[in-house]
């Protein structure tokens, strides 16, 4: 049974605290939060201890592992702590939003023979794993392309677009690591556009809400990714291996798979699912099974901080494609 402190009580750690909760061989010992209401509040739906202190929670001897779900700001605090006093972490991405920050922290995880697992949940959609599992079993053949495309609902609230780090590092990362993911080899070249088409007051904050990013492996691979930050008929996640054998193609999920077909409609479907929250619920809980099932047996992390940093360096090199309408090698 790993004992495990949820770091968070916001959106990302309601979401942890709930999946190790019925986690059937994890416990949840704590959440902490800065905000006493928001962590005692979590912690009575699901009858566990709460605090304000994220370092006491860290620090406690019946507690073996953490989850970070705080801002990005405190990861490397956070994540350090944890690591100096031997316990496994499952953090949310980025490591931090600047690379020469990211790098070191890397680096003191790596001496101090730390446990980190970068939290990208998109690997363990169930869709996801398939597609993972049929290329490598061979079923595409030898990979051509990849094309994501990944748009939200609607614009953030203005202050999380602050403090977010750009579209880039927040919102394409995750395409990014998914890329990477499914492709197989690391990109060495990144060629990136970015618009303000819904919100042009972002031009004030040196951000955009819709982007284009291709990336090239060594061998000639690619891969195509679009973001939105507003999509108005919801939560649009999609993808597509192509390779010499065949396709394998993700659309997206609906409340339910019902098909109407009347006198006034043609084909009519549930819209699509609302956010991420509901979208990625199984891959949230696959992701903290995974960590738990790691931690348990001493096996290596299925994400690593590696990752975590492969993926902020594209999201860089995506960002300076952009300003300089050049192809950025990585």
């Amino acid at each position: 049974m790993i004992r495990i402190a949820v770091l968070g009580a916001g959106r990302i750690g309601k979401i942890h605290a709930h999946n190790v909760a019925a986690c059937p061989d994890a416990k949840l010992v704590v959440v902490a939060d800065p905000f006493a209401e928001a962590a005692s509040s979590l912690a009575a739906k699901l009858g566990c201890e709460a605090t304000t202190d994220c370092d006491a929670a860290i620090a406690r001897n019946d507690v073996d592992a953490i989850v970070i779900g705080t801002p990005t700001d405190t990861h490397i605090k956070f994540m350090l702590q944890a690591v100096e006093q031997g316990k496994a972490v499952l953090c949310e991405k980025p490591i931090d939003l600047d690379m020469g920050r990211s790098i070191a922290a890397a680096r003191e995880v790596e001496r101090l023979n730390g446990r980190v697992m970068l939290a990208f949940n998109r690997r363990f959609d169930p869709t996801s794993q398939a597609f993972r599992k049929a290329i490598d079993a061979g079923e595409v053949g030898e990979i051509r392309q990849v094309v994501i495309s990944s748009r939200d609902p609607g614009m953030p609230p203005r202050d999380y677009v602050l403090h977010s780090g750009g579209i880039f590092r927040d919102m394409v990362i995750h395409d990014l690591d998914l890329a990477r993911w499914l492709l197989g080899e690391e990109p060495v070249e990144v060629m990136a556009m970015g618009s303000r088409l819904v919100d042009r007051t972002l031009e004030d904050v040196a951000d955009y809400d819709t982007v284009m990013v291709q990336l090239k492996t060594a061998s000639g691979k690619q891969c195509h990714i679009n973001c939105c930050r507003e999509a108005v008929y919801g939560y649009d996640q999609r993808f597509e291996v192509f390779g010499a054998k065949g396709m394998l193609l993700q659309d997206n999920l609906r409340a339910s798979t019902i098909r109407r077909w009347s006198a006034t409609t043609t084909d009519a479907r549930e819209p699509l699912l609302n956010f991420f929250l509901e979208r990625y619920v199984e891959a949230y809980k696959n992701e903290l099974e995974a960590f738990v099932a790691a931690v348990a047996a001493n096996a290596p992390m299925p994400t690593t901080v590696n990752d975590g940093l492969q993926a902020l360096r594209l999201a860089d090199c995506a960002l300076e494609s952009v300003r300089t309408g050049q192809v950025v090698k990585v």
